[in-house]
């Protein structure tokens, strides 16, 4: 399989159009790791690989730095129809033509999210247990993100939850579920094998010689599917 740009296929996309259930590898485009002037080529080579959404994610960057990265990313990501996510940054996703935001436990609720971006957008929040898994029952995000699974340095400050639930979240959960933590291809056999669908890996992706290879080979890993019997996802039984 080979790396390419790919081409638009029309109509072009609305956030609202994106369907998450089918999108395997979400990539995490993390200014800790990518510097600022290379955010654009690093987008390039994560999208012509084949992550299926990408989020910026820029802690300690200030708003208007994130909201111009924001910019010349977004008309990437839309090209190639995948959803740009903004971490943390709501707020901009309106002017800067993002898809969506991102939002983590102690941040804001789902529903303040939705008022601040507006309608037909995609909203995401962070889970670190079954229980926080469960009460998104009720807030129905676009997807929420299960972890961290193991230690990442992303999230020094969150215990590893493990690969134990990953199999119950599926069944209690409606909404399409990413697990995330310390996912690298590596390991992402055993994540699959414990029942997961669709994962968010960053640093094995921003840190390979080859990241547009290095996302076929993660996707083609995904593409098996789960090995673990009886996993049955909530809504669907």
């Amino acid at each position: 399989m080979l790396c390419h740009s790919g081409a638009p296929i029309d109509p072009m996309p609305t956030s609202a159009t994106y369907s998450l259930a089918d999108r395997l590898l979400y990539g995490i485009l993390d200014l800790g790791y990518v510097r600022p002037d290379s955010a654009e080529e690093t987008a390039r080579q994560m999208l012509a690989g084949g992550v299926g959404i990408l989020q910026l994610r820029a802690k300690d960057f200030s708003r208007s730095d994130v909201g111009a990265i924001a910019r010349r990313l977004a008309p990437l990501c839309r090209e190639m129809h995948v959803p740009l996510i903004l971490n943390d940054h709501p707020d901009l996703v309106q002017e800067t033509d993002a898809d969506g935001a991102h939002v983590g436990q102690d941040d804001m609720t789902v529903s303040r999210a939705r008022e601040i971006v507006g309608p037909n957008k995609i909203i995401g929040i962070s889970t670190h247990s079954l229980a926080q898994a469960d009460a998104t029952r009720a807030s129905a995000p676009d997807y929420i993100g299960f972890g961290p699974l193991f230690a990442t340095p992303t999230k020094p400050d969150y215990k590893p939850i493990g690969i134990s639930d990953i199999a119950r979240v599926h069944q209690r959960v409606p909404h399409p579920i990413f697990c995330i933590g310390g996912i690298k291809k590596e390991n992402l056999p055993d994540v699959i094998a414990a029942g997961a669908r669709q994962v968010v890996i960053v640093s094995g992706i921003l840190q390979a010689p080859d990241i547009c290879a290095y996302c076929q080979e993660c996707l083609q890993i995904l593409a098996k599917g789960p090995k673990t019997a009886g996993i049955t996802p909530a809504g669907q039984a």
